[in-house]
């Protein structure tokens, strides 16, 4: 029997007076007002009457207030589990229906009431309770309670409910307790997510599934894959394993709207909701290339999803298995031996499950010392993302523990020995997709052959020392250093590329970059023209720059004179709004600046690790792989509408062997993720035409900019779909982080990459870049360096985006153009500004 069905008082809907949103109730009973009027004297004069009159009614308002408020209520739920000891497991007791279990679960809520009798805080609020399961172990009872709560007293029941084992401790010790009493231990209890019980929910459905061996069960919301899940409904799906075994969950599809306030589904280690043993909360669309498969501690696991009234989406599938206890995939751990090997965190690299612990002995040849590099290391919780004393999921290296969401092989560790020991241990609540780890054994005497050694142990290449990056991670290969004349000179002694000089970010830590950048004194803004206006100016109503950019984001919606940097609508008004396009609210009059925003999304979560590294599929879908025919991948493009394409003119220029120019020299992949792997998501499209900006400069690489025809339109799926392309005016300022992506040679000189790559870079400051270029950037340039070290646009990605975030969408700020070399750290790479050629773009494709 599901708690949302078990009775009047479980039922949350047809309970508004225990909503925490409930108002003051209405005006009581005069006359009971009356006994509770204030202390007035009548006097003589007519003054003195009506003064307290006027107290006697405030008096009394008081009391009204206070007298009702307190009994305002609050509707609290307190999910639990506990372990029988004295009884043992019998199969009735899956069934919620037979007599056996509603005679056991009768003398659990029975005690369940003596048990709360212990305390003067819960007793006096105790409504009910029921069980919802029972497992094996001897018995484990999973149970739900409920309290009828004072406004302003939950605190106070949270406290007391946090205490439970200590309530059921003093029950079992009470003297009189009869023969056939239940001992209980293990005891675990928690609020109840309050979204589990709202009283919008107008639809409540179970189900339950017993996994077997050899066989695969599969759940799924209702309605899937046909139509969409069902409005206002609350679902759960209670799993089981036979005894020894535990559950396995493999979702294939996973798609809810993307807030988790609305529709969202969670996953306990448990039959009950219990926060403490939640696994997972997931919403909106995940790429069916991410694995998403779940393993429980025990035999049991519980699926809950809850929907709002709106925006509801295909749901999810799921397949439900069992693994038996010691097999393979739920053992960890061990003896390692040898001059290296490799091991990582259970059912990697899937989420590991809830309280594992393993343990690793690792032994190299003697006179040799033990090197672990984490190839990956995914070990983080929601609140505990940056949190350093590792209470959670933790990985222990020799006592040291390491813990929390970290970059490729960034985490390393060395031993003084040749041995090392290694713990992993989870807690009870979230999950996460663990580690990969690889050992060596290396030179104690020299652990870092003719490279360079860290403070933590790991090694790095001798010419990154000093070079203005923390390769170490520790900053340790940037102290004591003497910077080159081509780095700027921290005065904290720090090394910074010059490409970091003036872009408002302060990459020194003490300012030293962002001085001497010929800005405008205190008190004063800066133009979009560099002029130096004072700040009293800003929002004035008058232009002072003199290309109105001191007048922009100040909140006027109509009547704001039209200028080379204010957005324009369709209906040629301006709004002073930066960067208004598709961000969610309509700023024009018509809406033309929310129109055509089906763009600049991946309809697939991301990845969380940022860096040069390999795209998860569908991470940018308006990425595209231009190829010669009969020879292969040679530049990148972009998706801008279902016909058209932006690429780099230089990509499409004639030489002695090969029609660059000509439409039939193509074949364009759209969808693709991995050159040479044409899979279903890909599309194969030729090419009707190839548009060269007629003042594309060979020599200069000025105009760098190229449009491409498809033969046939494109039908936009979840791993093809265009960017968003920018308004004339839209502004992308210098420092901000944008990513650029393609297939390009991984390193200079070397082989193109195989899985499409993305790399995080920042805008440069113009003047600075173009001093370092030797004054080749033009005005329809763009710079942008490497957040981290030896990532860059390379041969290859010419053509390519590079991509801006701006709220939830991406827009397409600059086309892969040229650079100086190829992953230099002290040259940033050049990119065509789309904006300046807007214009043009709108001419030849109407986009």
């Amino acid at each position: 029997m599901d708690y949302m069905d078990s009775g009047l008082r479980y039922t949350p809907k047809t309970d508004k007076e225990w909503e925490s949103s409930v108002q003051f109730l209405p005006a009581a009973d005069n006359k009971k007002l009356e006994k509770k009027r204030g202390p007035g004297k009548v006097g003589a004069a007519i003054g003195v009457v009506v003064f307290a009159a006027v107290i006697a009614l405030m008096t009394g308002l008081l009391v009204w207030h206070f007298h009702y408020r307190k009994d305002l209520r609050v509707k609290k739920m307190y999910s639990g589990s506990m372990r029988i000891t004295n009884q043992v497991f019998e199969d009735a007791y899956e069934n919620q229906n037979s007599s056996e279990f509603r005679a056991l679960a009768k003398q659990v809520t029975s005690q369940l009431k003596v048990i709360y009798s212990k305390s003067p805080q819960l007793s006096k609020y105790y409504v009910g309770s029921t069980v919802q399961a029972f497992s094996e172990g001897s018995i484990i009872a999973y149970y739900l309670s409920e309290f009828s709560v004072p406004t302003g007293q939950e605190a106070s029941v949270d406290k007391a409910m946090s205490t439970m084992d200590k309530l059921v401790d003093k029950e079992q010790r009470t003297l009189h307790r009869p023969g056939n009493a239940l001992v209980f231990d293990d005891v675990v209890s928690s609020a109840l997510d309050a979204r589990l019980f709202s009283t919008e929910f107008s639809n409540f459905l179970n189900f339950a599934e017993h996994a077997r061996a050899n066989k695969n069960n599969q759940i799924q919301s209702p309605g899937f894959p046909h139509r969409p899940y069902p409005s206002n409904s609350f679902l759960q799906w209670q799993l089981r394993a036979d005894p020894d075994h535990v559950i396995k969950l493999d979702f294939d599809t996973m798609h809810l709207e993307e807030n988790c306030k609305n529709d969202f589904v969670k996953i306990y280690d448990s039959l009950v909701a219990i926060e403490s043993r939640v696994m997972e909360e997931m919403c909106g669309y995940y790429s069916p290339s991410e694995p998403l498969t779940f393993m429980s501690s025990r035999n049991v696991m519980l699926v809950t999803m809850a929907t709002n009234e709106k925006k509801n989406y295909p749901g999810f599938r799921a397949t439900v298995s069992q693994v038996r206890r010691g097999s393979k995939e739920t053992t960890c751990g061990g003896q390692l031996m040898g001059e290296s090997g490799r091991f990582t965190s259970p059912n990697f690299p899937n989420y590991y499950p809830p309280r594992s612990l393993c343990q690793w002995s690792i032994q190299v040849p003697a006179g040799k010392a033990v090197k672990l590099t984490f190839k990956k290391f995914l070990l983080s919780e929601p609140g505990q993302e940056n949190k350093q004393d590792c209470r959670k999921d933790y990985v222990s290296v020799n006592g040291k523990k390491l813990c929390g969401e970290h970059p490729d092989g960034t985490v390393t560790e060395t031993s003084d020995t040749n041995k090392m020991e290694v713990l992993f241990k989870s807690d009870s609540s979230y999950v996460d997709r663990g580690f990969e780890a690889t050992y060596e054994a290396i030179d104690v005497k020299d652990p870092c052959p003719k490279q360079f050694q860290c403070r933590n142990k790991r090694c790095i290449k001798t010419a990154l020392k000093c070079d203005g990056w923390n390769d170490c991670g520790d900053m340790s290969d940037e102290l004591n250093c003497k910077c080159s004349p081509k780095d700027i000179t921290c005065k904290n002694g720090l090394c910074k590329p010059m490409f970091w000089k003036c872009d408002s970010v302060d990459d020194c830590g003490d300012g030293t970059d962002e001085q001497n950048c010929g800005g405008c004194k205190s008190g004063q803004i800066t133009c979009k023209n560099d002029k130096c206006v004072s700040a009293k100016s800003r929002c004035d109503g008058r232009d002072d720059c003199g290309d109105g950019s001191d007048e922009l984001d100040c909140g006027r919606t109509a009547d704001t004179r039209c200028t080379e940097v204010t957005y324009k609508c369709k209906n040629n008004k301006c709004i002073d709004k930066v960067n208004p396009e598709c961000d969610g609210t309509e700023d024009c009059e018509d809406g033309s600046d929310e129109e055509n925003c089906d763009c600049g999304r991946s309809m697939f979560k991301t990845s969380r690790i940022v860096g040069g590294q390999d795209t998860e599929e569908g991470e940018f879908p308006w990425q595209v792989s231009l190829h010669i025919k009969n020879y292969g991948h040679v530049c990148g493009a972009s998706i801008i509408s279902p016909r058209w394409l932006v690429t780099a003119a230089h990509c499409v220029q004639d030489d002695g062997k090969t029609r660059y120019s000509q439409p039939g020299t193509w074949e364009v992949y759209l969808g693709l993720h991995m050159q040479r792997k044409i899979g279903s998501a890909v599309v194969k499209r030729n090419l009707k035409q190839v548009i060269s900006h007629p003042n594309y400069n060979a020599y200069t690489f000025d105009n760098d900019i190229a449009l491409m025809e498809l033969d046939s339109p494109i039908t936009y799926s979840d791993y093809i779909r265009p960017i968003c392309l920018p308004s004339p005016q839209h502004d992308f300022p210098t420092g901000n982080t944008v990513w650029i992506t393609g297939w390009g040679a991984t390193r200079e000189g070397g082989f193109a990459a195989t899985v499409l790559q993305k790399a995080q870079v920042r805008i440069i400051n113009r003047s600075t870049c173009n001093e370092l270029m030797d004054g080749q950037i033009t005005s329809r340039m763009l710079c942008a360096g490497v957040l981290s070290g030896g990532v860059d646009a390379c041969q290859g990605d010419s053509g390519g985006p590079l991509s801006s975030p701006s709220g939830n969408r991406m827009f397409l700020a600059g086309v892969v153009s040229w650079g100086d070399g190829c992953a230099r750290r002290n040259k940033p790479g050049i990119y065509t500004t789309v904006t300046k050629y807007r214009g043009w773009i709108k001419e030849k494709t109407g986009v």
